[in-house]
């Protein structure tokens, strides 16, 4: 198979009429009729399984793999490019903020470049101003603190070669940021700057970009445990002269050392340091946690499609 499709699913109804047809009219132009369309409904809460499930019926080319709950945006792409085939894989998002037709240019720079992957860049980062200032301060805490450097703005579309898709599913750990996997997992991969529409309120809350940023530093980078490191033995260097100077103070200077104030702002400051640094070293070993137990990172229900006695 030449050309494999994968989408996901939550809250989509609205778009996937319209995605369906887009998407479907794009692969033609590319392949002809050797491709398929992977729809993985993430636990939607609308009718948007119901839907997909009818264009199997109609369309021999659509494959629909149901999950058994909501197991995260992350998770359900990583299951739809576990279900593809192709040559080619299409990696993009239902709601049309991100167009279909990107497949075609997508292609174009691939053949062109001699790429495993182009994916797209936002020119001007989408929503107000608060968004644009929160995401600029992500990406940049995030390379300050990642080992990789992770290209900003990105979007989901992508368009990537099969011997990549295969390197990226190598990957095996249980909470894995997708985002982050895409560019430890190298080959030659360029960008193509894209316009992204807004058609719907974004999913993604301040809280979850919060949990977003945790979750690719503690599984990526090794950096806050060096911090905390650092932290100490200056803490320490500085505890050290300041005994010092007390010493020298009372035997030398033969001057009173104050107390009570200092004494509570070195027990606060401490303190919420050591609680932070605890806190720190907990989210690693939860980690730890979640991958011993070595749970599936998601549960299929049901593969709607011809493809169902193939998987």
């Amino acid at each position: 198979m030449k050309l494999s499709i994968v989408a996901t699913l939550y809250k989509s109804a609205p778009y996937i009429a319209e995605f369906y047809q887009r998407v479907s009219a794009s692969a033609k132009k590319l392949v002809g009729d050797d491709y398929e369309i992977v729809f993985v409904n993430d636990g939607s809460p609308d009718n948007s399984l119901d839907l997909a499930v009818q264009l199997t019926e109609m369309d021999e080319h659509v494959v629909v793999v149901d999950l058994s709950r909501n197991f995260g945006h992350h998770k359900a792409m990583r299951a739809g490019l576990e279900q593809s085939k192709g040559e080619l894989v299409f990696l993009i998002d239902t709601d049309l903020e991100e167009e279909p037709e990107w497949l075609i240019s997508f292609s174009e720079q691939i053949n062109a470049e001699h790429a495993d992957v182009v994916y797209g860049t936002q020119q001007q980062r989408k929503g107000g101003w608060f968004e644009r200032w929160s995401g600029a301060i992500h990406y940049t805490v995030l390379n300050w603190l990642l080992n990789i450097d992770h290209p900003r703005n990105i979007t989901t579309s992508r368009l990537m070669s099969r011997r990549y898709v295969d390197a990226l599913l190598s990957h095996r750990e249980v909470e894995a940021v997708i985002s982050c996997l895409w560019v430890i997992t190298g080959f030659k991969q360029c960008s193509q700057t894209v316009k992204k529409h807004m058609t719907s309120a974004t999913t993604y809350s301040t809280a979850k970009k919060i949990s977003h940023l945790v979750n690719a530093v503690t599984s990526f980078s090794d950096v806050p445990l060096k911090l905390i490191f650092l932290i100490g033995a200056f803490v320490f260097l500085g505890a050290l002269f300041y005994t010092f100077l007390l010493v020298i103070n009372h035997f030398i200077m033969s001057r009173s050392v104050d107390g009570w104030t200092s004494i509570m702002v070195s027990v606060w400051l401490l303190g919420g340091m050591i609680i932070s640094f605890i806190g720190i070293i907990g989210i690693y070993l939860a980690k730890i946690f979640s991958e011993t137990k070595q749970r599936p990172y998601v549960i299929v229900r049901n593969v709607y499609g011809k493809s169902e006695q193939q998987h």
